[in-house]
């Protein structure tokens, strides 16, 4: 009883992990001025489709998500800027957002809370999948922020758990798929870092010789 008490509190657990979750990687591209590997398409998907997740937790009642939602909506909005600004943007990603858009629109107000929470199940294998194919198709992804990534794997996970425990699957496929795609991405990064160690070796064997 008391365990099933504490994982109702799962969401402020990934409150604590939403809140910051994209600091990094703004004071990052801010602090280097280097966006390799970090994707305008992901940075503007999360950042509207946590604002749609603002209705969806509003309407079924889970209050407290409305916090972590509300902080990736502006805080992920602000990247989507800042990698604007670096012309990062791509027009074929933009229009196909605007109609992603409009169909999320459509979703609510043709099925309401269903057929948008429908929708956004769906919308975070869209959302993650432009990180994951900039970061992996990038030769160097050195823009890349290691802690955004720990933040979203932490979030992901409470928000795993407190599916699990209300039997929400669109909460469960929400986690599963967030914890799937932060895992590969970190993986990503610490490959990357092995190989940009490994030629900086290289070079200075070469340098000596």
């Amino acid at each position: 009883m008391i365990a099933t008490d504490l994982l109702d509190y799962a969401p402020l657990a990934a409150t604590l992990f939403a809140i910051p979750q994209f600091l990094p990687q703004i004071l990052k591209l801010s602090g280097t001025g280097d966006p390799a590997g970090v994707s305008w398409s992901w940075a503007t998907l999360t950042s509207l489709n946590n604002a749609a997740w603002l209705a969806y937790f509003a309407l079924s009642g889970f209050w407290a998500a409305l916090v972590p939602s509300s902080s990736a909506t502006v805080l992920a909005g602000a990247l989507a800027a800042m990698l604007a600004l670096r012309g990062r943007v791509n027009p074929r990603p933009a229009l196909l957002i605007v109609i992603w858009v409009a169909l999320l629109a459509a979703g609510f107000t043709v099925g309401g809370r269903g057929g948008l929470g429908t929708l956004l199940t769906a919308a975070f294998v869209l959302q993650v999948t432009p990180s994951v194919w900039t970061a992996f198709r990038t030769h160097s992804p050195t823009g890349i922020s290691q802690g955004t990534w720990l933040l979203i794997f932490g979030e992901l996970s409470c928000w795993t758990i407190f599916g699990i425990h209300k039997a929400d699957p669109r909460l469960i496929a929400l986690g599963v798929t967030g914890v799937t795609a932060s895992a590969l991405m970190l993986t990503r990064i610490r490959r990357s870092r092995r190989e940009d160690e490994g030629a900086g070796c290289v070079g200075r064997l070469e340098q000596l010789t």
